[in-house]
């Protein structure tokens, strides 16, 4: 699943180790999110997207298998 994850955080100036810090969860774990290798828990997309003031979809980017 792709995502806006790298672009959002460095617009707001926060590190890897920042945003990681605000949803408790480690910096790797943001480092596999922005990669796209590690698909959230709804739960923690929903953090996510409300530190930046946005819906999930507006921050993960889902595209349905075979289209």
């Amino acid at each position: 699943m792709e995502n806006r994850l790298r672009e959002l955080r460095e617009k707001q100036g926060l590190t890897q180790e920042d945003l990681a810090a605000k949803v408790g969860v480690s910096r790797q774990t943001i480092i596999s999110l922005e990669k796209g290798k590690y698909n959230p828990s709804i739960l923690l997309a929903h953090q996510l997207a409300g530190i930046f003031g946005l819906l999930i979809e507006d921050v993960f980017i889902f595209e349905e298998e075979g289209k």
